[in-house]
């Protein structure tokens, strides 16, 4: 399915170095944020309270933020589980002793503003358990990462699986960079959100690649970057229609989804945008400088012993 058909190749590849230097300036801002500033993680990671509280109607959520927002509580965390009723309010770290304490709070502010709210349990999480949780995420990362790098590297070459994972780690840095330098809570949601883009990514790398290959092998003629600026040409029509779409689903997600879903639309948003870059502008030059040619793909004809240039046996 095509909305429209481009006759004329753009002339990507000529300007690869810009890009590619805008590239490099990004991802060495996203590093120095992370670096000077880090991630603001969450209760998730950091540990904390957790309080679960049940309504004898649907929870408004916005409400609840407010008042707690009002009576001094900070970098809390509100969300619904199960139920509409139910609702789930994580604070940061303190100490065991003082988890008792703070749902008694809690549960004071939140009566004081609306009735029928009851306490069903009050939990303390150590940091002991958000340092397993960052722990097992960095492992999660990790190993599609190399998935990822296996896979291509028996769908095409070498080459290709180089230039497509450090496509995936420029989108993966820039994310994170955002968060460091604004300092948006990084959650369990949120890594999800940037697992995805690693998925998402690198199907469009996959799909330049093969129209790549498809070009060697049908061609004849053509340079290296005129073929790469045929694939990327060729794929335009079909890189709108699904980035598209996505996107607009991810949009609703982030104006109408609420503060439970926020960062991780956000996440999503910033990775679909900077994966349609690096798929198209990080991942081809890159495969260009490599060295790709027509010649890895052609198998070479074998030679009969015996035989004429026009097959006839002597």
């Amino acid at each position: 399915m095509e909305l429209f058909r481009i006759k004329k190749d753009i002339p990507f590849m000529r300007h690869a170095l810009k890009f590619n230097i805008i590239s490099l300036i990004t991802f060495l801002l996203a590093v120095f944020f992370l670096a000077t500033k880090g991630l603001h993680l969450s209760v998730e990671f950091t540990g904390g309270t957790l309080i679960e509280v049940k309504y004898e109607q649907s929870a408004d959520l916005e409400k609840i933020r407010q008042t707690l927002g009002k009576n001094g509580f900070t970098d809390y965390t509100v969300q619904n589980f199960g139920s509409s009723q139910d609702v789930m309010i994580r604070l940061p770290l303190r100490n065991a002793q003082e988890s008792a304490k703070q749902g008694e709070q809690v549960m004071q502010a939140l009566t004081a503003e609306t009735a029928g709210a009851s306490l069903s349990r009050v939990e303390y999480v150590g940091p002991q358990v958000g340092k397993e949780l960052a722990e097992n995420g960095a492992l999660a990362l990790l190993v599609v990462i190399i998935g990822i790098m296996i896979y291509l590297a028996f769908r095409f070459e070498w080459r290709f699986a180089v230039s497509a994972i450090i496509a995936n780690l420029h989108d993966v840095i820039i994310i994170l960079g955002f968060f460091a330098a604004f300092q948006w809570e990084f959650s369990l949601s949120v890594l999800a959100a940037v697992l995805a883009v690693l998925g998402y990514s690198v199907n469009e790398s996959v799909v330049v690649f093969d129209r790549v290959r498809e070009t060697f092998k049908r061609v004849r003629g053509l340079s290296t970057p005129q073929v790469l600026d045929h694939a990327i040409t060729s794929t335009i029509s079909r890189t709108i229609i699904t980035h598209g779409s996505t996107q607009i689903m991810v949009l609703s997600m982030l104006i109408f989804g609420g503060a439970t879903l926020y960062y991780f639309s956000l996440a999503l948003t910033i990775g679909i945008c900077f994966g349609i870059y690096s798929s198209v502008l990080v991942a081809s030059p890159l495969v260009m400088w490599l060295g790709v040619s027509r010649e890895q793909f052609i198998k070479p004809k074998k030679v009969i012993e015996g035989a004429n240039e026009d097959g006839a046996v002597v």
